[in-house]
C-alpha cells in the first residue's frame, strides 16, 4: 500500500497532479477540497494516498490529510459508491459539509452531486451515520475535520492559457455532464479568473 507521497509538484491539472518523488513521477487524483490546499508547481508537497488496484488500472487518490482519506475509505465501502463517486462527493462538499448532511439527513444536499441519486443518497445517510460515529470514537473523525474551503484569493493558482477550458475538463472528470459544466461556468466566469477559482465557484453555486 502506498500511503504517502512526498516530493516536488510537477503538474497541476485538476483534479490530477504529478509529483516527482525520488525520480519517479506519480499521477494522483485529488478531491478539489484537497487540491485547493496544494502549493504552487515546483514546490514540495506531501499527499496522503489511497492505492486502488483494478484489472485494467492502478490508481492513486490523494488527500491533504489523514482525516479526509479516512472519510474517502469509508465512502467507498458503501454499496454503489466507487472511488470516482467518492472523489466527486468530496469535491462537491468539504468533509465538514458532508458530515452536516449526514447528521441532518439532508438528502437534497447530496442529490445535487453528479452520480448521486435519491437511493444512493439515502444509502449514504444510513451507512455513513454509523461509520462516522466509529471514526469519531477512534479519534479520526468529525471533531478533527474542518471546512477546508479557502477564502479570498489566497488559494494556490493554476496558470493556464485557457482557465475556462481547464475548469470544464476538471468538472467533466468529476462526473458533471459537459452541458451542465458549461452552464455552471458561464454563470460565474469573469475575465482573469484562474481554473481553480472557476471550479471552486462552480461547485459552490450548486450549494
Amino acid at each position: 500500500m502506498i500511503g504517502l507521497i512526498h516530493g516536488t509538484l510537477l503538474e497541476k491539472q485538476p483534479p490530477e497532479i504529478l509529483i516527482d518523488a525520488g525520480g519517479v513521477g506519480y499521477e494522483i487524483q485529488l478531491p478539489m477540497t484537497s487540491f485547493y490546499q496544494l502549493p504552487d508547481v515546483g514546490q514540495v508537497a506531501t499527499v496522503y494516498t489511497h492505492f486502488v488496484v483494478r484489472e485494467d488500472a492502478q490508481l492513486l487518490f490523494g488527500f491533504a490529510d489523514k482525516a479526509e482519506r479516512s472519510l474517502f475509505r469509508e465512502l467507498i465501502k458503501v454499496n454503489g459508491v466507487g472511488p470516482k463517486l467518492a472523489l466527486t462527493i468530496l469535491s462537491g462538499m468539504s468533509a465538514a459539509q458532508f458530515i452536516q448532511c449526514v447528521s441532518h439527513e439532508d438528502v437534497s444536499g447530496l442529490v445535487r452531486l453528479p452520480g448521486v441519486g435519491k437511493k444512493t443518497a439515502e444509502r449514504l445517510l444510513v451507512e455513513m451515520r454509523d461509520r462516522l460515529k466509529a471514526l469519531s470514537e477512534a479519534g479520526a473523525g468529525a471533531p478533527t475535520w474542518v471546512d477546508a474551503e479557502p477564502t479570498g484569493d489566497s488559494s494556490p493558482t493554476v496558470v493556464a492559457n485557457d482557465s475556462k477550458e481547464e475548469a470544464l475538463s476538471a468538472l467533466v472528470a468529476l462526473g458533471y455532464k459537459p452541458q451542465q459544466a458549461s452552464k455552471m461556468l458561464n454563470g460565474i466566469y469573469q475575465q482573469g479568473m484562474t481554473s481553480e477559482t472557476l471550479i471552486r465557484e462552480a461547485l459552490r453555486s450548486l450549494g
